[in-house]
């Protein structure tokens, strides 16, 4: 089969390769710098059995307009080039924020040895040793795959913008939605769909199902306090975890101890489980509580909540507020809107403000700051070294939108 794979940056490169040695013609496309060796105008002079385009690809694209080759996402590719070779159980989990979390969490309850492969690294289980770590694009599925498959082991596979489908199970972590591929598209619609294909999917609150095999989270599980309750599969579960007081914590922990009710297993090893770096993970540096909100999932909610818990723990309101994106990073998907940035400025009211990055412009918060106390900084690594030499007491929150 002659076969055109689009976007070298984001998995293609992975993919055509990944065809090429089953015995295909590939032809690869860097469809955003155009500084592949074929280019769009030579791709636009041949002729394809079969194109493969990344979801977040504007679907009007001069190579997608009215071709003659069918068109698959990476998503669905990576799911043909699995084939039968799918560890067991595979799950597959996506969503604008809680991904990681959730991955975490269900792992920690996992059985025997498996891989997880998250934004924060791939690991091999029960010993969490990091094999690597590269971007949650469905391409790195495959290299997870094969591990997975080695030692006969389990896969939790988190992934952006959708799932393969070649998973027994998928976990939608998140209701949140936007529009991308050039504002013609729906997060959560494409996510959805992209789950059609998995014998069971999990649903987080407020995601309505769009098919029988898909799980409403609110139907079998719910939480008061520190303790949830479980009731699936004539299963009735309960575990503890002060970490469900949390809202960044509460509805993974949630989704990781009813995916593992869903799958036989006993969600009980979630009592001990705890935060994870970059995860609303607590640091103490003499009287300086530090917060670590900085991941791929930052958003004001998440800020917002990361601040309430820093004045908790610190017992002060005396608080410095890193918050921004790395614009460098090029592997979050989902970004961290200036609007949202001034939003959670305005609901925490810190003392101090570290900005990290370029896109907010200084006129937008000295309205409601003293200049004073602004700070610029190109990066978190910098800006947290920043935030520890004038913040004397308190507490340090790391709000940055980053890879972690």
């Amino acid at each position: 089969m002659n076969i055109l794979v689009l976007d070298t940056i984001h998995g293609g490169d992975v993919i055509g390769k990944e065809f090429a040695v089953a015995g295909h013609q590939v032809d690869t496309v860097d469809v955003y710098r155009n500084e592949s060796t074929i280019d769009v105008s030579t791709a636009l002079q041949r002729s394809y059995d079969l194109i493969v385009a990344p979801v977040h690809l504007d679907p009007d694209h001069v190579l997608l307009r009215s071709p003659k080759a069918n068109v698959i996402s990476h998503h669905d590719a990576v799911r043909r080039l699995i084939g039968k070779f799918i560890p067991k159980p595979m799950i597959e989990i996506t969503g604008s924020k809680g991904k990681t979390t959730t991955a975490f969490a269900l792992a920690h309850i996992m059985k025997s040895t498996g891989i997880l492969h998250t934004s924060a690294g791939t690991f091999l289980y029960p010993d969490r040793q990091q094999l690597w770590k590269k971007s949650i694009t469905p391409a790195s599925v495959l290299g997870a795959v094969k591990e997975a498959t080695k030692i006969s082991g389990w896969l939790i596979a988190e992934e952006s913008l959708g799932v393969t489908g070649a998973g027994s199970l998928a976990i939608i972590t998140s209701s949140d939605d936007y529009v991308f591929a050039a504002g013609k598209k729906r997060a959560l619609e494409e996510k959805l769909k992209s789950a059609k294909n998995c014998d069971k999917v999990l649903l987080a609150p407020g995601i309505e199902p769009t098919s029988s095999k898909m799980i409403q989270l609110e139907d079998i599980t719910h939480c008061s306090g520190t303790v949830c309750h479980i009731e699936s599969n004539k299963m009735s579960e309960i575990f503890y975890n002060p970490l469900l007081k949390l809202e960044g914590y509460r509805i993974p922990l949630m989704l990781a101890g009813t995916a593992a009710c869903l799958m036989g297993i006993k969600p009980s090893l979630l009592s001990n489980f705890q935060a994870i770096g970059g995860r609303l993970s607590i640091h103490q540096i003499h009287n300086v509580v530090i917060v670590d909100n900085a991941n791929s999932g930052t958003n004001s909610m998440t800020t917002i909540e990361a601040a309430k818990y820093a004045r908790m723990i610190a017992g002060s309101h005396n608080l410095t507020l890193v918050i921004g994106k790395e614009t460098a990073n090029g592997a979050v998907c989902e970004g961290f809107p200036d609007n949202q940035i001034i939003e959670a400025i305005r609901a925490i009211k810190p003392n101090h403000v570290i900005l990290v990055g370029h896109s907010l412009l200084d006129k937008q918060v000295l309205h409601i700051f003293n200049e004073n106390n602004i700070v610029r900084i190109p990066t978190l690594t910098e800006a947290r070294d920043v935030a520890l030499s004038i913040t004397k007491n308190g507490s340090i929150v790391l709000g940055v939108k980053t890879w972690r």
